[in-house]
């Protein structure tokens, strides 16, 4: 899991394009092929998850429309308890026009140990309303980063 930045860093760089010069459905298609890549996690439900939400937020600065690819692992300490989550997120961050404020906000979560398919889970996804917006439109800025929650 120390890896995860780096190897969704390498499957966006997959594109032979600057990072600048991806767009949402180069970012999407890097990221499901980064879902697909297995990790070693605890065997604990839920202990390797995805999730995919969007909205306009204010974080740091003035407000913009956000898609957020996020994926989650579960860290247990040594007696293979709950100690904490690290998520490894691929955020494209959209100027705030009226069309995307429109979408409002919307999240949605997928576990490889939940039964579920991946590819049926984006497949869903990419058949909402929002693809029809963003699918073609490039991020104003594109940040890969790893925090603990």
């Amino acid at each position: 899991m120390d890896e995860a930045v780096g190897l969704l860093e390498g499957e966006l760089e997959a594109e032979r394009r600057a990072l600048a010069d991806i767009d949402t459905e180069d970012a999407w298609l890097a990221y499901l092929r980064f879902g697909r890549q297995l990790f070693d996690v605890p065997d604990t439900p839920d202990a390797d998850g995805f999730l995919f939400q969007y909205g306009s937020y204010s974080f740091d600065g003035p407000p913009t429309f956000t898609l957020d690819l996020t994926r989650q692992f579960e860290i247990v300490d040594s007696h293979g308890e709950h100690d904490h989550y690290v998520q490894v997120h691929c955020e494209l961050r959209y100027g705030l026009a009226p069309a995307l404020q429109a979408l409002g906000s919307f999240d949605s979560w997928f576990f490889h140990d939940a039964g579920a398919d991946l590819d049926e889970w984006a497949q869903g996804l990419s058949e909402r309303a929002v693809w029809t917006t963003i699918r073609a439109l490039k991020p104003a800025q594109i940040r890969v980063y790893k925090e603990r929650v």
